[in-house]
């Protein structure tokens, strides 16, 4: 096994790319949200890393080249909401007061989280980009003085708990409004509630397009201004 990873620069990558598709086919096959393809994926790694003693390292050598298509992914996510650029145009100050109370909200949880649970204050900037997407809060984070290996993974935590109990919760609260769904799913659970979004149509997919760049850049502005209170 050794000898095939390090003759492979592309066994990480083949890896991933295999466990997401075991993801995919377990969550069709089920119909569970609970097995979200990005969750089994990252579980199904662990095992075959753990199992077969591979080395991180070795696994990252060729799993690094995945994160070279974030960038042009994100991208992409422009075409949904060029093709809804006149709602948003129509329905702009609520858009934007929608995002801006989803960033607050999302500071102002991880505030009072922290002073019930006594944490510090490394502790706490790093939990202030939970919501944003891992390029942008990975920085956020560093600047704040944060862990950022811990800020990836409460990023990564929130995105897949987001996209799971997205269907679940709008049913509770009986929103049915494409924009609102797509809203909220960008603002609080970034590309992978983005993901969701686009499953359920195309408005939410563009909504929600468009909430993580903003909500990626209001919370750039938020975290120095909050960072302070612990």
């Amino acid at each position: 096994m050794n000898d095939l990873i390090h003759a492979s620069l592309y066994f990480g990558m083949l890896v991933s790319v295999g466990a997401y598709l075991f993801g995919m086919w377990l969550r069709k096959k089920t119909g569970l949200a609970v097995f979200n393809p990005l969750l089994v994926a990252i579980l199904t790694v662990i095992l075959f890393l753990t199992v077969f003693n591979v080395d991180y390292d070795e696994y990252n050598r060729g799993a690094v080249y995945l994160s070279y298509f974030l960038a042009p992914a994100t991208v992409c996510l422009a075409i949904p909401l060029y093709r809804q650029l006149s709602l948003l145009k129509k329905h702009g100050m609520a858009v934007a007061a929608s995002i801006f109370a989803g960033v607050a909200g999302s500071a102002g949880s991880i505030y009072v989280m922290s002073r019930a649970f006594s944490l510090e204050h490394a502790h706490y900037v790093t939990l202030l980009p939970k919501s944003i997407t891992t390029a942008i809060g990975m920085g956020v984070s560093e600047e704040a003085g944060g862990i950022v290996t811990l800020t990836v993974v409460s990023i990564i935590v929130t995105g897949i708990i987001g996209n799971i109990i997205a269907d679940w919760l709008f049913g509770v609260l009986k929103i049915e409004e494409p924009m609102a769904k797509g809203l909220a799913l960008g603002t609080a659970a970034h590309a992978i509630g983005t993901a969701k979004a686009l499953e359920l149509g195309e408005i939410e997919g563009a909504m929600s397009s468009l909430a993580i760049a903003v909500a990626g850049l209001l919370t750039v502005i938020v975290v120095p201004m909050v960072s302070g209170l612990i």
